[in-house]
């Protein structure tokens, strides 16, 4: 057990958790709404500090991060818990684990063995994923500071519920950030998710505010966020909110967890659900979770040309130069977009 950060003490022994949108009042012996932070004595502990539930070694395509040093790999952890209850959630055994079997498993690892692995097997990123990283929030903050001055970059692949303090405190070492926008009505939020969209915008409104370089990608799930309607609103706040260089990812639902009984997503509905995104000026609209790779392609919004290549997660070719396309010279956006097969390097 290790003193959260972002709590405020108060009376009774209670204490107000300021790390996620749900802003738990918590009483003396009790645990927030994600279960692995815990109020004892006044002090709030967080339950999952150094205990990782997952190592992997991912293509940094599999976040998804499409235009953040494409080709490059991270290493990448979770702990156990979550500040959600998605119904659809494909990593349930571990993200609900402290709530459905009241246990929180897993190992030691601490944040400077975490680098020490990340730099050895030649990765060009730490990842905090799987889970949600908000949670385990003072263990990203440890591991990030060190991973920074070892020259890695750092990447969160989270639901967004966090609160601007939060994101304030761990931006000057964050680099990159996938958002899972769920949806884009409130009501899916609450009934599905237990949460509020709002302060998912505000999240992503933030963090462009903040500079960190964003994606964003939205399960499209039939029957419940797949309508052109809702897709067409998501759309336009990209677009309009984030700008229009922001990469949406649409992702292919699969029968999972409590929604077993959803079929797959039609492989029409998100190539209409592309082409709303395209309609609404978006550059760069990838669909994910299907065999066609030629949308997961990066395409030059100027010429058409085929830019990156891409087959399942992993990246054939990449042809920019310079970080803009070769045969009309338009400025492709992102971070390490310098073309060619990856060359890992210090990022500050």
């Amino acid at each position: 057990m290790k003193e959260a950060m972002l709590y405020e003490k108060l009376a009774d022994n209670r204490v107000r958790c300021h790390l996620c949108a749900h802003r738990c009042l918590i009483a003396d012996g009790k645990m927030g709404i994600c279960q692995v932070r815990e109020n004892e004595g006044g002090k709030l502990y967080t339950l999952v500090y150094g205990r990782t539930i997952s190592q992997n070694i991912d293509p940094v395509e599999k976040k998804p991060l499409f235009h953040f040093y494409p080709g490059s790999t991270a290493y990448s952890i979770a702990t156990p818990g979550c500040n959600f209850r998605c119904a659809w959630c494909q990593n349930w055994e571990i993200s609900q684990m402290p709530r459905l079997g009241h246990i929180i498993a897993g190992y030691e690892a601490t944040p400077e063995q975490i680098v020490a692995d990340a730099q050895r097997f030649g990765c060009h990123s730490v990842a905090y994923t799987y889970t949600e990283p908000t949670i385990f929030f003072e263990y990203t903050y440890d591991t990030a500071r060190l991973a920074r001055a070892a020259g890695l970059a750092n990447i969160y692949v989270t639901n967004g519920y966090m609160t601007a303090e939060m994101l304030e405190t761990i931006q000057p070492y964050l680099d990159a950030a996938n958002i899972d926008l769920k949806a884009f009505r409130d009501r899916t939020y609450r009934h599905y998710i237990g949460a509020r969209l709002q302060p998912v915008l505000d999240s992503l409104k933030t963090m462009k505010r903040l500079g960190i370089w964003l994606e964003v990608t939205t399960l499209a799930i039939p029957g419940i966020n797949d309508d052109p309607a809702e897709l067409r609103d998501a759309a336009q706040f990209i677009a309009q909110e984030l700008g229009v260089d922001t990469p949406w990812h649409l992702s292919r639902f699969f029968p999972d967890y409590k929604l077993t009984d959803v079929p797959p997503t039609a492989l029409d509905k998100l190539r209409q659900a592309r082409e709303i995104g395209l309609a609404a000026g978006l550059r760069y609209v990838y669909i994910g979770n299907v065999p066609d790779a030629e949308s997961q392609n990066t395409y030059c919004p100027g010429c058409g040309s085929v830019l990156i290549e891409r087959s399942g997660l992993g990246m054939l070719d990449n042809r920019i130069q310079d970080g803009c396309c070769p045969d009309c010279g338009f400025a492709i956006a992102g971070v390490g977009m310098h073309g060619g097969s990856f060359a890992s390097g210090v990022v500050v």
